[in-house]
């Protein structure tokens, strides 16, 4: 596994996570850039797994159905609110789960209507 400088990438214009390409990036606790050759899944998904991709997917399409202004409510509601996540983040969490009472907590807290 090999450490490199954020900074270094950061100066060839580069600050990705994941896989890219035969490697896969990830930023450290320390904030150090961690770089390791990709090591794809040697079993298939279990059914599990295929699930909850499913529901992932489901929820992108959802999303992509939702209008431009639904979308952007999504989006400020999760900035006035603070949150560590996007619009977009806070819409996947709601549409795996239908868990409604902290979306109804967020719209309280930020005015904004969501559901």
């Amino acid at each position: 596994m090999a450490q490199v400088k954020r900074e270094w990438m950061g100066l060839l214009g580069l600050n990705s996570q994941g896989d890219l390409g035969a490697l896969t990036v990830y930023t450290s606790a320390t904030g150090k850039l961690i770089i390791f050759p990709r090591a794809p899944p040697l079993n298939p998904p279990s059914i599990e797994q295929i699930y909850q991709r499913q529901l992932v997917v489901a929820a992108a399409r959802a999303w992509n159905e939702l209008t431009t202004a639904e979308k952007s409510n999504w989006e400020k509601a999760a900035k006035r609110a603070s949150l560590k996540i996007t619009g977009y983040n806070l819409f996947t969490y709601w549409s795996i789960t239908h868990d409604s009472a902290p979306i109804q907590t967020i719209e309280a807290q930020t005015g904004i209507s969501l559901l």
